[in-house]
């Protein structure tokens, strides 16, 4: 399995070298997905070919609330609600908070469009560490990066109409990087997810559906798939019954 994973990966890196520079070019008019700093909206749309092709829901929240940077609530049943964007930074305040009230904390509740890889990733790793679970409720959206944190969850449960969405990574920075580079770090950033979420007991195939994905769009993923891909490990209160 470890195998065949990294093969996914190399086959990945091989796309990336051939095509880059066309990439680039044709990237460079998306708007990307970044609630904080452009005008794309919190719910990119979904791929324009493949499927699925809709969002099973609308987000309960409010674009306004999900564009501010992540807060953190401590609700009762010992369940922490992060809710907003992974801004850079956010992986410390998730690690202050946990310090502050851990022995509290049994879930993490996520309602976020994404953000920062890097934030992401090391909330993911505090998660698995303190042994805490993982949820997405009900018309709560975990878009982009945000998978990533729910990955980390010992547990982890997407509520039915939870929206869970992945694509591929992109610079959100004012200064673009050279199409070396480019191809450096996406490969990099490639390397350093598809091993954590292998470490996390996700299936390989999860991330190659965001690697198809343009970043101004989401793959939506469907229940079936969370359970597919070991995303979610409660497929009774993830899924409807099929018919």
């Amino acid at each position: 399995m470890r195998g065949a994973f990294f093969s996914l990966l190399v086959a990945a890196a091989a796309f990336l070298f051939v095509d880059l520079r066309e990439m680039s070019l044709a990237s460079a008019a998306l708007p990307g997905h970044d609630p904080m700093t452009t005008d794309a909206p919190v719910l990119p749309p979904a791929l324009t070919d493949g499927g699925p092709q809709v969002a099973p829901a609308e987000p309960q929240s409010s674009p306004q609330v999900l564009r501010q940077p992540i807060r953190f609530e401590l609700l009762p049943g010992g369940q922490l609600k992060a809710e907003g964007s992974i801004d850079p930074g956010a992986a410390d305040r998730f690690a202050e908070e946990i310090a502050a009230r851990g022995e509290y904390v049994k879930a993490v509740s996520l309602n976020s469009p994404g953000g920062s890889v890097d934030d992401a990733l090391a909330m993911s790793k505090l998660i698995r560490e303190k042994g805490l679970n993982t949820k997405v409720a009900t018309k709560a959206l975990c878009a982009s990066s945000c998978p990533l944190v729910f990955a980390g969850g010992v547990a982890r449960e997407a509520e039915e109409d939870a929206i869970l969405g992945i694509h591929q990574v992109f610079n959100a920075g004012q200064e673009k990087p050279s199409a070396e580079q480019a191809m450096s770090g996406a490969q990099s950033t490639t390397a350093r997810i598809a091993r954590h979420l292998d470490e996390m007991g996700i299936g390989s195939g999860l991330w190659i559906n965001a690697l198809e994905t343009p970043p101004d769009r989401l793959y939506y993923l469907t229940p079936q798939e969370m359970v597919e891909f070991r995303l979610t490990t409660a497929p009774v209160a993830t899924a409807k019954q099929a018919d």
